[in-house]
């Protein structure tokens, strides 16, 4: 009798897997991400391995890198000495220590295709932090992200047919990110210096952190934050500060290094001397500031919000789990007296006569009741049980804290002096979260989508890719203010 009640309850709890709302919901529902999830890093792992085995890995930096890493492996501290193929080292600490170990890990690095499958790895565990994020943020419709991150040629081709830094910096980005939204403040902290470390474009979130902190945290716990992410820096650059401090600091935090304009992406369609001008840099600069200046007033706003409802959340949240261990317990005596009475009607053998009369008494019940004796028959055990739990779904507050974090990095991403094809992997995981922040159709914000991986596709750049990625990089942009400064003035409104 047991094990059919079991199996009866097992039988309710999987019929709702194939109804055609829950299958429609795995397309559309960002609530069932998670499920999604699964499938996309498995579907990750399958593509990525194919990749690895049938296309030829292309050297680009790999051999500079350990070039690099092999002299400071042989004693040489000075950072103006550390050298590759390509040119000086150009990053901080934490990306010697980091490809010191690929250099060991990969006999010095000629095993190539061990070095792809530990990329790999760092890929997929970017992408759970990634979807981790999207889970949370109940934001971005699954199918969107399974289009986009499993057609992307470039992302794909920057992990694990080159080999570059950019990966582990965002990976460490992106973990940082996730510490702050569980409110592990020290963790965040440490993951954002050491994505610092080892390379310096995720300075770009800085100006958002900073007001992330001050707001949540007050001035004292914000300047201990700052200073956890200072000490970082401070010792793992210990060794090269301490042999020549100049070298290593103009070596690793070079603001005013020129690139090269065979390798841009976003400016093809200038001139060499234009594109080295510092004229030009600085005009870039002030942009970059001014669009800091208009936003910043917004994601603050952001944040203080996220900062009032986390405080909710943290009043309300202890009431609603005590109430819901309440309901539980209640249910679980519920259940404990029914199966006690159950054994005993068992036991108790009825007349003919008494089951006629239980039989006709419950057809009568069931025809008087017919409406809601069909929706009662169709609920499962389980639905039952959730309709008397409690609960408020406080994830959604993450929005108001990565939309901040992921609209300053993207205008730094719109004011950069060059992007080189593996800055790609800076903001690509961030683009279907910022469109689906603006009011754009969705054909048209995957027409966006896909002019952008195009740009990004087309080796060498031409004039025309570069202008089309900044016009589309501005849409965004312009689109994401709109909606932005739409909402605030309507909440602004309904508190006057």
């Amino acid at each position: 009798m047991d094990n059919r009640k079991k199996f009866k309850e097992f039988y309710h709890h999987s019929k709702r897997f194939f109804t055609w709302s829950y299958l429609k919901g795995l397309v559309v529902n960002p609530k069932q991400l998670p499920v999604v999830t699964f499938f996309i890093i498995l579907a990750e792992l399958i593509i990525n391995i194919l990749v690895v085995e049938r296309v030829p890995y292309t050297e680009i930096d790999w051999k500079a890198y350990m070039q690099e890493c092999e002299g400071f492996l042989n004693g040489t501290l000075d950072y103006s000495k550390l050298r590759g193929d390509t040119g000086p080292l150009v990053y901080p600490a934490g990306f010697v220590y980091v490809y010191s170990i690929f250099y060991f890990l990969t006999n010095q690095g000629e095993n190539v295709k061990l070095a792809q499958y530990i990329f790999i790895g760092i890929y997929l565990l970017q992408l759970y932090f990634v979807l981790r994020i999207y889970i949370k943020t109940k934001k971005v419709p699954p199918y969107v992200l399974v289009i986009t991150i499993l057609t992307s040629y470039r992302i794909h081709s920057i992990h694990i047919l080159r080999l570059f830094n950019d990966p582990i910096a965002v990976l460490l980005l992106y973990a940082s990110l996730n510490s702050f939204m569980d409110s592990k403040w020290y963790l965040g902290s440490i993951f954002y210096s050491l994505g610092v470390s080892v390379k310096m474009n995720i300075l770009l979130y800085a100006p958002a952190l900073f007001f992330f902190y001050l707001v949540n945290l007050g001035l004292k716990d914000t300047i201990v934050q700052l200073l956890i992410c200072a000490l970082i820096q401070l010792v793992l650059g210990l060794p090269f500060l301490i042999s020549e401090p100049s070298a290593y600091i103009k070596g690793s935090f070079d603001l005013s290094r020129v690139f090269n304009h065979t390798w841009t992406v976003n400016y093809r369609f200038l001139d060499i001397e234009t594109f080295e001008s510092k004229c030009f840099h600085l005009t870039l600069l002030g942009i970059h500031i001014l669009l800091l200046l208009i936003f910043m007033p917004l994601c603050i706003k952001y944040f203080k919000s996220y900062c009032r409802l986390k405080y909710v959340q943290g009043q309300v949240q202890p009431q609603i789990d005590a109430k819901n261990r309440e309901n539980r317990l209640k249910a679980k005596l519920k259940k404990d007296i029914k199966k006690k009475t159950n054994m005993k009607q068992e036991d108790e053998k009825l007349s003919k006569e008494q089951e006629d009369f239980l039989n006709s008494f419950e057809n009568l019940l069931k025809k008087s009741n017919q409406k809601i004796g069909k929706k009662a028959e169709k609920m499962s055990p389980e639905i039952k049980d959730e309709v008397t739990n409690f609960s408020i779904n406080f994830d959604i507050l993450s929005q108001l804290f990565i939309l901040p974090m992921f609209i300053v990095n993207f205008i730094g991403i719109v004011c950069a002096r060059s992007l080189h094809y593996q800055f790609y992997t800076w903001y690509f995981h961030s683009l279907p979260y910022l469109l689906w922040s603006t009011d754009f159709s969705i054909i048209t914000r995957f027409l966006i989508l896909a002019l952008i991986e195009f740009c990004w596709n087309t080796y060498p750049s031409t004039s025309l890719t570069s202008a089309m990625l900044h016009l589309c990089h501005i849409n965004v942009l312009y689109a994401v203010y709109k909606k932005l400064s739409n909402e605030l003035r309507l909440v602004s409104k309904l508190n006057t």
